[in-house]
């Protein structure tokens, strides 16, 4: 009798319902593997769409660079300006490396300052000149319209 009722405990303790791995998880909620042929559906669907959008790769840049030209522009123009001024720089920085080009450098630029003092801003005639000079560029550069603001 002992054997029945151990069989009959063992019998109960074995069914599936009652047998679970996890505590709390429901073994119809697992995740089923996909049949052999959708993982190639998938990655057929993902050529194409990697090749549909290589296809139209040409029109959707036209269309982006024609619907943001301006920035796009200031952008390229922005970067052109700070690597132009880093080359330059450079090339000041090793011409300043140069052992005698440094002082004449300095001594030109004196000299300049000097001459420009004596010529157009110790006397009040070349002092107009020289605003009249200045005038006369911005109108050139900025058009007429400068002096009337």
């Amino acid at each position: 009798m002992d054997a029945n009722l151990q069989q009959s405990e063992y019998a109960t303790h074995t069914s599936p319902k009652e047998m679970v791995a996890i505590e709390g998880s429901n073994p119809q909620n697992l995740p089923m593997l996909l049949p052999a042929s959708e993982p190639e559906n998938q990655l057929q669907e993902f050529g194409q769409q990697v090749s549909d959008f290589l296809a139209n790769l040409p029109e959707n840049i036209g269309r982006f660079f024609s619907d943001y030209k301006k920035p796009i522009i200031n952008i390229g123009l922005f970067i052109a300006a700070i690597v132009t001024v880093k080359v330059v720089l450079a090339i000041l920085d090793a011409i300043n490396e140069i052992p005698l080009l440094s002082p004449t450098f300095e001594l030109v630029g004196i000299s300049y300052s000097t001459w420009f003092t004596f010529r157009y801003l110790l006397k009040d005639s070349t002092r107009q000149e020289l605003s009249a000079n200045i005038q006369s560029l911005n109108k050139q550069t900025f058009g007429s319209n400068l002096s009337e603001m």
